[in-house]
């Protein structure tokens, strides 16, 4: 049985997640659970799956938690905790760097969702995964595609095609993204990441 740490267990692919826990009781143990704010759900979460492990951004979360006898900790810790087997970061933005970082040097097994942290620090990210052995599995939905399709393959990759699918303006029609602006482009939402240096801005 593997024993799961589950970071933003509120959000989507926490909530799909914990869908797969449902649906295989007898194959996962939720060890922790982590969240952002939504105390309500995660308190729902808790009382469903009775992690002994909780972590939580919000400042008025622990004393609702504790109520229900749980351990609190910063997910770096959580991550860690030798109870664990498997970590799914699904938090957004650079929020997700320090514990992807913390349950590497734990060498755990990370399903990764915040390709932030890819995109943030991939070269220490796969630096620090192969010095502790640490195995990595990428679950967002473009990164886990180029993953499935790689694996077993003997030969190299010489050449990756994304087809930009999703994005604000993936119901515009071909006629309408010729006049797409590049402060269109800039509105879309950053992930947290603060604002763009002059030199990514667009001409």
């Amino acid at each position: 049985m593997k024993r799961l740490a589950i970071l933003g267990s509120t959000g989507s692919i926490g909530q799909q997640t914990l869908d797969v826990v449902r649906s295989f009781p007898g194959r996962f143990n939720v060890i922790g659970l982590g969240a952002g704010r939504n105390v309500a759900l995660l308190v729902e979460q808790v009382e469903e799956f009775r992690p002994k492990l909780v972590s939580i951004e919000s400042a008025r979360s622990p004393e609702i938690l504790r109520s229900r006898m749980r351990q609190i900790l910063p997910s770096h810790e959580l991550v860690a905790h030798p109870d664990v087997d498997l970590v799914v970061i699904a938090i957004s933005g650079k929020a997700g760097l320090d514990p992807t970082l913390a349950a590497i040097r734990a060498r755990k097994s990370i399903a990764l969702a915040t390709k932030e942290v890819l995109v943030l620090a991939g070269g220490t990210i796969t630096s620090e995964a192969k010095h502790h052995d640490a195995q990595i599995l990428p679950i967002d939905s473009e990164p886990s595609a180029i993953w499935q399709c790689m694996r077993g393959e003997e030969k190299g990759i010489s050449r990756l095609i994304l087809t930009a699918s999703g994005g604000p303006f993936r119901h515009l029609s071909l006629e309408e993204l010729k006049t797409v602006s590049p402060q269109q482009a800039l509105e879309h939402p950053t992930g947290g990441w603060g604002q763009r240096s002059p030199s990514t801005q667009p001409p």
